[in-house]
């Protein structure tokens, strides 16, 4: 195993090493008026019900749409739209309709009124089932309860966000560990 020389990090910077997942764009519904927003600060919370945990900043267009609608989508682009994803995360929803400036598709969900976006790779549906930490932390809890998944590529491209306008595409998969793995173990 190697063992790695170190040296002292800006601790302003650990998100960088610790980037939770894709990014996604979350969709967003409330009163006529629809948003997308670019988030990279989310977490799986639990299986069943299945919960993530999002960070949407106060000062977002879509944190009172989602806030007073209790629904979004969180939608999983793959790379082939990287350059809209991040155009639209330098974007206001107060400025322009995301949807329409970015070629973007809505279509209807079936459990929440937020736009599921055509372009992407993997839709969620979701109810926010607990606010408690939105006041402190801007943290709003979901519950998946609706996903719709491509049928193809099986494994897609995403993009993940290493902070300071840096990104990484997702690499190969394997299953060279698979045999290790003990699933009783989450």
């Amino acid at each position: 195993m190697p063992k790695y020389t170190k040296t002292d990090f800006p601790v302003e910077n650990v998100c960088r090493l610790l980037e939770p997942g894709p990014v996604v764009l979350v969709s967003s519904a409330h009163k006529g008026a629809t948003n997308i927003m670019t988030m990279g600060w989310h977490m799986a919370m639990e299986f069943q019900p299945a919960l993530v945990g999002c960070i949407i900043s106060s000062a977002n267009h879509s944190f009172e749409m989602i806030r007073k609608s209790r629904q979004c989508v969180i939608n999983i682009p793959a790379a082939d739209i990287a350059a809209t994803v991040v155009k639209i995360g330098n974007s206001s929803g107060r400025d322009i309709d995301k949807f329409d400036e970015y070629g973007l598709t809505p279509k209807p969900g079936r459990h929440v009124r937020a736009p599921l976006i055509a372009e992407c790779y993997a839709n969620f549906e979701c109810r926010l089932v607990d606010a408690s930490q939105v006041r402190k932390y801007n943290m709003f809890i979901f519950e998946v309860v609706k996903a719709h998944v491509a049928t193809s590529p099986k494994v897609p491209k995403t993009i993940h966000y290493r902070g300071d306008g840096e990104f990484m595409i997702s690499g190969a998969n394997t299953r060279k560990y698979r045999r290790l793995f003990r699933p009783e173990m989450l």
